[in-house]
């Protein structure tokens, strides 16, 4: 599992408060099979409401990593098809005045680091990314600040998260996968999966027979 201890990349300004997840994901796009293509249509309805003048379509910020958003971003319904179609389109971290909390468990499961600032820094990074949208930005999850040209920041992010990221902890379905052996070894010995209909005692090696699992 990858360590995320510092990103840098171009920036995409996103200014508004309280951008729920059926806005950054329709519901309509969320009968997928899987989350490939998703994307695609990150913000469909704003973007077509804006007939091209969204962030997202404008051609300074294509292949942008670095989202830059307000209060209260990714509130609404808990969808995990929200931080799946950022990082599809591209999105590697999140800098945000604050974030749903669901919202921000999402991203973590996801290597996505959301990090919080004033709301006075916020405004100041998006107006000089609207300047100079080519500039890289350089978000350092390890020493909490982030660097845009002249302009470093301080950033704030909850201490458990942090150390998921830096320590490369933040997969838990990965973590799963790297372990199964031992998680086989544990399930072995728990005598209640004796009783399974989908798992026979025969199946387990090791497992207790049913007259042990009830202490016979």
């Amino acid at each position: 599992m990858s360590q995320v201890r510092q990103l840098s990349g171009r920036a995409i300004p996103l200014v508004g408060n309280d951008i729920d997840t059926d806005r950054i994901i329709p519901a309509r796009f969320l009968r997928c099979v899987t989350f490939d293509g998703l994307g695609a249509n990150v913000f469909a309805d704003d973007r077509a409401a804006l007939k091209g003048d969204h962030p997202f379509d404008q051609p300074q910020y294509q292949g942008a990593e670095i989202l830059v958003v307000n209060r209260n971003f990714g509130c609404g319904s808990s969808r995990e098809h929200a931080p799946q179609a950022l990082a599809k389109w591209g999105i590697r971290a999140i800098i945000g005045e604050s974030f749903a909390e669901i919202f921000f468990g999402n991203c973590v499961a996801l290597g996505i680091p959301c990090l919080t600032a004033k709301a006075e820094v916020v405004a100041q990074l998006q107006a000089r990314i609207v300047a100079h949208p080519h500039q890289l930005l350089t978000v350092n999850v390890e020493t909490l600040q982030a660097t845009y040209g002249d302009l470093t920041v301080a950033l704030h992010l909850p201490e458990g998260a942090r150390q998921m990221f830096l320590s490369g902890t933040w997969d838990a379905c990965g973590q799963l996968v790297s372990h199964t052996e031992q998680i086989r070894m544990t399930a072995a010995r728990l005598p209640y999966l004796a009783w399974s209909p989908s798992v026979t005692v025969a199946e387990i090696p090791g497992a207790p027979t049913l007259e042990q699992s009830l202490g016979q």
